[in-house]
């Protein structure tokens, strides 16, 4: 079995310290820890890490900006971020740029775990809570979420649902009786109606739209 390489990244020592011994015990490889976003991108162009746990308030560069310049230079690399519920001004931001997860900083050593494998499986991880408080966000500050397009199919509807509950592509074809690469074309189709550039975003939408 290939070993999961993780780059951990936050400018809390503890945090830093305490999430790699959760993940070396896992056997995890921990390929570095960094304080800051722009360190972060020499070690992803080093050690081309599997996943990246993300903080988002740091100096010299933040997460939301690591997250974009990483998955942007390296769209391989899954980015989850690693949130509390002060950061609102960050929310919509940081939706624009493709992280694939978002999940609480007191995230106990399971949950952390199962994210990791969840977002390599092609799945959104997204905690409960934090769906609801991004979703809650959005419809007290934006009106993006709310001018898009209403012509998505009934099909569509399902799979964007699905897709915020946080099921890939094989199980959705699975549970769909339909082919992995129908549910790859139903989701191209879902972004160019609703002009969206993700599926963190297609989950977002469907929660804020529906929940």
């Amino acid at each position: 079995m290939t070993t999961i390489k993780v780059l951990i990244v936050d400018d809390d020592k503890s945090v830093l310290d305490g999430l790699k011994i959760i993940l070396e015990l896992e056997n995890f490889e921990v390929v570095g820890l960094c304080t800051n976003a722009k360190d972060a991108m020499d070690i992803v162009k080093q050690k081309n890490p599997d996943v990246v746990l993300m903080d988002i308030r740091m100096p010299v560069m933040d997460g939301i900006e690591g997250t974009f310049n990483i998955k942007t230079k390296f769209p391989n690399v899954k980015v989850i971020i690693l949130t509390t519920f002060c950061e609102e001004d960050y929310i919509e931001k940081s939706l624009s740029f493709g992280a694939d997860g978002y999940i609480l900083k007191s995230s106990d050593a399971k949950h952390i775990v199962n994210s990791i494998l969840s977002v390599l499986d092609g799945k959104v991880v997204m905690d409960k809570e934090i769906a609801l408080y991004i979703s809650d966000v959005l419809k007290r500050t934006s009106k993006q979420y709310f001018e898009k397009t209403q012509n998505l199919t009934e099909r569509e509807l399902e799979i964007a649902k699905l897709i915020s509950q946080g099921y890939s592509n094989k199980e959705i074809a699975r549970m769909l009786f339909i082919s992995e690469g129908t549910v790859r074309n139903y989701i191209t189709s879902i972004l160019q109606k609703l002009n969206l550039k993700n599926r963190t975003q297609i989950a977002v939408y469907y929660l804020t739209k529906f929940s």
